[in-house]
Order: structure tokens, then sequence, then C-alpha cells
């Protein structure tokens, strides 16, 4: 860690959540130093919730490395940006990859961080933009994003027995829902009516046993994964 920095400024409010209990307990003391305010709590969707309920944090930090995995755990990311989007969310991984960077920013993290590969210093900046209101990437991993903007997914979705649930154009619609596009904006994107997206939707919701956007979203995240496209947006 480093000595306080002179440029960062104080009063930013950042909720850390990490599971190695020792590593955010000098993490968050080398913040402080730094002149931010910091709280610390479980790496759990419940309690950084209620952190965040509370309103007592302008960013938030999470560890998605996943304990006794090698993945991450991005599901985490997209849960808490779609119950507070308006709170910037900074995601620290051990090792990145194109599919990790390309997957956080679309989970809704605003910066991505290792801290084993930058310097502290880096990572108060880090925080200091995306408070701001900046998106917090390197030049690597803003080529990969720059990349996944010519690609599109389609998300595939299968049972516990590994039984594929969705057609090809469901797992297409399912793809773009979870990016967070409209019914109107999936249409154009498939080349279809709005109508049609509907009664995809309609399906979908029937063969998983959910009922709203929310409830697919987080179903495709925990269940699914990002395949590559086998078709053209507006085809």
């Amino acid at each position: 860690m480093t000595n306080k920095s002179a440029s960062s400024p104080s009063g930013i409010s950042v909720l850390l959540a990490d599971s190695k209990q020792l590593e955010s307990q000098l993490l968050a003391g080398s913040l402080r130093d730094c002149g931010f305010e910091v709280l610390c709590c479980p790496r759990e969707v419940p309690p950084i919730l209620e952190f965040l309920d509370a309103g007592g944090a302008d960013v938030a930090v999470i560890n998605c490395a996943a304990p006794y995995s090698s993945a991450p755990d991005l599901a985490m990311i997209r849960t808490l940006h779609l119950m507070h989007p308006q709170i910037p969310k900074v995601c620290l991984m051990d090792t990145e990859s194109r599919q990790v960077a390309v997957q956080a920013f679309r989970s809704g993290a605003r910066g991505l961080f290792c801290l084993g590969n930058s310097s502290f210093q880096l990572f108060c900046e880090c925080i200091e933009r995306v408070h701001r209101g900046e998106i917090f990437a390197t030049n690597q991993q803003l080529s990969y994003l720059l990349d996944s903007v010519c690609q599109s997914l389609c998300m595939r979705v299968v049972s516990t027995t590994g039984k594929i649930l969705l057609t090809s154009r469901e797992e297409q619609v399912v793809a773009l829902v979870t990016d967070g596009l409209s019914n109107r904006n999936v249409a154009n994107e498939l080349g279809l009516s709005e109508h049609t997206v509907k009664k995809y939707l309609f399906r979908i919701f029937e063969k998983l046993g959910i009922s709203s956007r929310v409830e697919l979203v987080l179903y495709a995240l925990h269940h699914g994964s990002p395949q590559p496209a086998a078709w053209s947006a507006g085809a």
C-alpha cells in the first residue's frame, strides 16, 4: 500500500465488500488514509443491499473473485446493479480476461480493477473517476468492449440436468433483455415486431417458471452462459 495521496479527495463514501477479512481491513485502512470514508461488509448480496438501501455509499467496491473457484461471480454485480443502478460499482478481480472484462461491464460495473497488476494510487483514481460518472478501464479492456459492440450473443440456459430449455431465437431475446434492451429495441435488433417479442417473452417466462423481466435477468445470470452469436443484428 502507499502513503496518503495529496490529490485524493475526501468525503467519498466507499462500500467495500470482500470475503477476505484481513485483506479487506488492510485495503480499507489504506483508503481511509487517502481521505475516503470506508464501510466494510461481507461479500454477500443481503448485507450489501442493506448498506446500499441505507444510502451511505457513493461507490460500491465489490471483490468478485468467487471462493474456491477461478471463475468470478459477476451475477452479484448484476443483481446489485438492478437494485441500485444509480450507485457506481467497481469490480475487484484477481485476474482479468476478455470475457471477464466484457461481462463485468455488461453486468453493470463502471470500473474493473486488478490490484495485483496496478498501483494503489491508480486504484484510488479508479474510485474517484467512477464517482464522477466516468468509466474506468485500461486500454486493453476498452479494446475488448469495442470488439464486443460488433458482436451479438445468445444466452444458453440449461436445466440442472444440462437440458437446453430455450430455442435459439429465445436465447437471443434473453441475451438482449439481459443487456437491458427494451422490447422495442429487442425487436429492432432482431428484425421482429414488438408484438412478436412480447410473445417470445411470454413463452420464455412460461418455460422458466418466472413472471417478470427482472426475474428473467437474474435467472439468466445465475443459470445461463453467453454463447457466440449465430446471427447478424437485424437479420
